[in-house]
C-alpha cells in the first residue's frame, strides 16, 4: 500500500473546516502545499498547540503532502505573534534536516487570516478566483491537525482520536484529546461545565460555528473547539437569529454605509462580494437573479455581523438568503476573469485582538491548557458516516457486532467522494442508524 492508499485508508479529512477528504486533495499536482495554522477563530487552541508539543509529526505530514503532490515549495502558515511556536517550527524543521524543503511563512494576527483565500494571498502572493479552490492557482491547503494525521496516516494509525480545545464560560478552560465519537456533554464535563441553565454552546469557533441544537451530539473528526457563553451575551443572541428575522431586521435597520464591504476579506481581494447591496436588495424585495449573483462569493466569515456593521444587522444572512434562492433556481454566478486586490487592503484588515473586544469576548480570552492524559473515557460513541465532504460512508458492520479500537466500520462509497470511518473504542455495536454507528465499550 502506498502512502496515498495509507493516507485514504486512515480516513483522514479536513480536521478543521468542511471535512474534504485529504487523500483526494494529495492527489492534486501543485506548486505549492500550505499548512493553514493560522487558528484565526478567537478562543481556540488546538492547531498553535498541536505544533508547539507535536511539531515533528506536523512538520513530517507536510512533507509527505509535498512529496505527494510534487509541490516546490511547502510553508506553514502560523500568526506572527505566536514567536514560541515559530521559534519551535524553525528548530524542528532544522532538527529533521528539512532546511530549503519546508519553511515557516508567517501570517498578520488578523481576522480571518485562516480563510483558505486569505491564506493563499498572504504566503504565495496569488488570488485564487472566487468561486475556485486553491489548486486553481498551483495551492493545496491542509490543517496543522490534517498534516498530524497523515503522518500517522502513514505508521498504520487511523483517525481516532480529536483534539479539541473547551472554552468560554467554563471553570477550567483545557484542550484535550478525546475519542472520535464522544458525547459532547462528557467532554464539557472535563471543563467544569455540567449544568447548561441559562448557557448555549456554540460548535466551534465564535465566528462561524453555529449553535448546538441540542448537547446530545458526539464529537466529530470536525470538531475544533466547544464555546459555552451565557444565553444573554450578544453573540449569542445574534446567533439565535434566524433568516427570517435577519430579512426583517436588514429591511429596517440598514444605515447604507457600506462598512460591511468595506472590511469584506473577500472584496478587499478583489472578488465580487458586495454585502451591503444584498442587504439593499433584500430591502427593495429584489428577484434573485443575475444581479444578486455575487451573493454566492461569500465565504460566511461573519465579519460583517459581528465586527464591521454599526447598526447591528445582518449582512451575511442577506448574502445566505440570496444563495438559498438562486440555488432553488439554478443560477450561478460568472467570476470575473481578473482580480485585483483593493489598495486600502493592508489597512482594512481586522486585528484579532480588536475584534475579541469588539464581540466582548475578552474576559473569555484565556489559556487553555493542553493535556493528553485521557480525562475522558467515554463508555459509548458515536461515528457519523457524514463527517465529511461526499457520499455518507457505507457501513461496514450492524448492531451486535463487536468491533475492535480502529477497525475500519465504514467505507467509502464506491466510485465516490468520501472517507473511511474507524472504531475508536473496542466494543458492541449498539445502532447503526441516521447516518450514525453508535458503539458501547466493552
Amino acid at each position: 500500500m502506498d502512502l496515498l492508499d495509507k493516507v485514504k485508508e486512515a480516513g483522514v479529512i479536513g480536521a478543521g473546516g468542511a471535512g474534504f477528504p485529504t487523500h483526494v486533495k494529495l492527489q492534486a499536482k501543485a506548486e505549492y502545499i500550505l499548512i493553514n495554522g493560522a487558528e484565526c477563530e478567537p478562543l481556540l487552541r488546538v492547531d498553535q498547540q498541536l505544533m508547539e508539543f507535536h511539531p515533528a509529526d506536523v512538520i513530517q505530514g507536510l512533507k509527505i503532502g509535498k512529496d505527494l503532490t510534487g509541490a516546490s515549495h511547502a510553508i506553514i502558515g502560523i500568526k506572527d505573534h505566536h514567536k514560541k511556536v515559530i521559534e519551535i517550527l524553525k528548530q524542528t524543521i532544522k532538527d529533521l534536516k528539512l532546511e530549503g524543503e519546508i519553511e515557516v511563512g508567517l501570517l498578520p494576527s488578523v481576522y480571518p487570516a485562516g480563510d483558505e483565500m486569505v491564506l493563499v494571498k498572504e504566503l504565495t502572493g496569488r488570488i485564487v478566483p472566487e468561486g475556485g479552490i486553491p489548486i486553481a492557482v498551483g495551492c493545496v491547503v491542509m490543517n496543522a491537525e490534517s498534516a498530524y494525521n497523515v503522518y500517522h496516516a502513514t505508521l498504520d494509525e487511523p483517525v481516532t482520536m480529536k483534539y479539541v480545545t473547551i472554552t468560554g464560560d467554563v471553570p477550567n478552560p483545557i484542550t484535550v484529546k478525546v475519542p472520535v465519537g464522544t458525547p459532547v456533554k462528557e467532554v464539557l464535563a472535563v471543563a467544569g461545565r455540567t449544568d447548561f441553565t441559562g448557557y448555549k454552546v456554540i460548535n466551534g469557533g465564535p465566528m462561524m460555528g453555529p449553535l448546538f441544537d441540542d448537547l446530545d451530539g458526539y464529537v466529530t473528526k470536525k470538531t475544533k473547539g466547544i464555546i459555552v457563553l451565557p444565553e444573554d451575551h450578544n453573540l449569542i443572541k445574534k446567533k439565535s437569529r434566524t433568516l427570517t428575522q435577519a430579512v426583517r431586521l436588514n429591511k429596517t435597520a440598514c444605515e447604507q454605509c457600506s462598512k460591511c464591504t468595506d472590511l469584506c476579506p473577500r472584496h478587499l481581494l478583489g472578488h465580487s462580494t458586495v454585502p451591503h447591496k444584498m442587504v439593499r436588495a433584500v430591502a427593495y424585495n429584489a428577484p434573485a437573479d443575475e444581479n444578486v449573483t455575487a451573493a454566492n462569493t461569500c465565504c460566511q466569515c461573519s465579519l460583517c455581523e459581528y465586527f464591521s456593521c454599526p447598526a447591528g444587522i445582518s449582512p451575511k444572512l442577506a448574502n445566505v438568503y440570496y444563495m438559498n434562492k438562486l440555488r432553488e433556481l439554478g443560477i450561478k454566478h460568472e467570476p470575473k476573469s481578473e482580480f485585483v486586490p483593493n489598495p486600502m487592503r493592508p489597512y482594512r484588515m481586522v486585528p484579532t485582538e480588536r475584534l475579541i473586544a469588539r464581540i466582548d469576548l475578552t474576559a473569555y480570552d484565556r489559556p487553555a491548557p493542553w493535556t493528553e492524559e485521557p480525562v475522558v473515557d467515554p463508555k459509548v460513541v458515536g461515528l457519523n458516516l457524514k463527517d465529511h465532504v461526499g457520499a455518507p460512508a457505507v457501513p461496514l458492520v450492524q448492531a451486535g457486532d463487536h468491533v475492535e479500537a480502529g477497525q475500519k466500520i465504514a467505507d467509502i462509497k464506491e466510485g465516490g467522494l468520501g472517507a473511511t470511518v474507524h472504531s475508536s473504542i473496542s466494543g458492541t455495536v449498539e445502532s447503526v442508524e441516521f447516518n450514525v454507528i453508535t458503539i458501547r465499550r466493552d
